[in-house]
């Protein structure tokens, strides 16, 4: 545990002049407070930053409320730090970060999505599990001009070009990341114009959701600095490759990790396959939450690498999970969720996800076997004798498909589940018929 001597050597070491008390709303905002460090004794303990309630009311769009939220003008919370998790800031001179749970006088507020994802740890943990996870991101660099936003690059998949070209930003982001304590495995370009992919390191399911929200600030904060815009927006271009934030997740129990069977490295183990079927059964409903702008759903699509059905494979690239392709002596250490992106909250996104994922095992949910090609190739009766079913093509079917499931609106609880689906209601509603030009224009330095 961090404590307030450290934090004080700490401003006082890096002549810190403001903290950042950071929060991530219900659209997926990250927004944040920053307390002047002349006054920061005051917020080590107690009651900590107050923001109005109807913070986590707001929409994308705008700030002003959602209706239907259950949230007014009226009432205040208050975003206490994780010291833990306190950083001074590599790309913001004087700056600091510290990430917050939000709490309603004395009691964590229903509304947090920290708190909420604290709340599915604790339930795995009744039963033994340990959730590790880590998001995959891909995001667009682009260069500001007269024109508006360009690429970076026109180059494809994997080409060095690319890579010759954008050496500096991409340094500079993995020596911010790490000063964080964030470990970047490898970088790449991908397919779309401007598009690299950055895979970090596997942490436990809330450290993974924190660093999610310092990777997406640190990204496009270190890229302005070098003259480019960075954008996780998941369909910039509508006829070029998309940008996701594939989810890696695995359990462990006593520090061993449970994926496969021992001795048996490519034999999933069936608390690891109810899981699956879990996140598989909820999926639709889950897509309001891993997947939940309206332009997410222009990613989604069969046959796009994207994860458009209801099934799994190993090594399938189309399949919703997909299980990593095992090789001579390497066993399968982890499953990927392709239907993800960077406009989810990632609390709310890898919360639900652990929630579908229990209720699998408490239900001892069968998985099926794993779907070897393309499941679009199948027929609609192979399909449905297989029970892959495909994915909603909107944000208002995931919507819909999210306020029929029990378990997920359950695991939320009535206060969340309301603010969240007002939300993301507002979204569908003033959006749905937006321009894509329109809708990237607002979206690209939200996201």
């Amino acid at each position: 545990m961090t404590s307030a001597n450290d934090i004080l050597n700490l401003i006082q070491e890096h002549d810190v002049r403001f903290v950042r008390f950071i929060w991530c709303d219900n659209a997926n905002v990250i927004r944040a407070k920053a307390v002047r460090t002349t006054f920061i004794r005051d917020y080590l303990d107690g009651e900590g930053v107050g923001i109005a309630a109807a913070q986590q009311a707001l929409p994308v769009m705008y700030d002003a409320l959602a209706p239907g939220s259950g949230l007014t003008p009226a009432g205040e919370a208050h975003m206490r730090a994780d010291w833990r998790t306190f950083a001074v800031l590599p790309y913001a001179r004087g700056h600091a970060r510290v990430l917050t749970d939000i709490y309603a006088g004395e009691q964590p507020w229903a509304h947090c999505p920290r708190s909420f994802l604290r709340r599915m740890i604790a339930r795995a943990a009744e039963r033994g599990l340990q959730v590790f996870a880590a998001f995959e991101n891909e995001f667009s660099l682009l260069r500001p001009s007269d024109r508006g936003p360009q690429p970076f690059d026109t180059t494809v998949f994997c080409q060095t070009w690319a890579l010759d070209q954008a050496t500096p930003i991409i340094n500079a982001i993995t020596e911010a990341l790490e000063a964080q304590g964030i470990q970047v495995e490898m970088t790449y370009p991908e397919s779309g114009p401007g598009q690299f992919e950055l895979p970090v390191r596997y942490a436990d399911a809330l450290r993974a959701a924190d660093n999610q929200i310092i990777f997406r600030e640190t990204v496009k904060a270190v890229a302005h600095q070098h003259g480019a815009l960075a954008s996780f927006v998941p369909k910039i271009y509508p006829d070029k490759a998309g940008n996701g934030a594939h989810l890696h997740f695995s359990l462990q129990r006593d520090g061993h990790s449970i994926v496969v069977e021992p001795g048996q490295p490519h034999q999933l183990t069936a608390e690891m396959r109810a899981f699956m079927a879990g996140v598989l059964h909820h999926l639709p409903a889950l897509m309001a939450l891993t997947t939940p702008s309206v332009n997410s759903f222009k990613r989604i699509r069969p046959r796009f690498w994207s994860g458009a059905y209801t099934c799994w494979g190993i090594g399938n690239r189309e399949a919703a999970l997909r299980a990593p392709q095992p090789s001579a002596g390497r066993p399968i250490t982890n499953i990927e969720l392709k239907t993800s992106d960077a406009t989810a909250n990632p609390y709310l996104a890898l919360g639900a996800v652990i929630a579908a994922g229990m209720d699998g095992i408490a239900r001892d949910m069968r998985l099926g076997e794993p779907v070897t090609g393309d499941p679009a190739d199948l027929s609609d009766e192979e399909r449905a004798a297989r029970g892959i079913r495909q994915l909603p093509a909107s944000l208002g079917e995931a919507i819909a498909a999210l306020e029929g499931d029990e378990v997920l609106l359950d695991a939320l609880g009535d206060d969340l589940a309301r603010s969240y689906l007002a939300v993301r209601r507002a979204e569908w509603e003033a959006m749905k018929h937006m321009p894509h030009e329109e809708e990237v224009r607002l979206l690209l330095e939200r996201y």
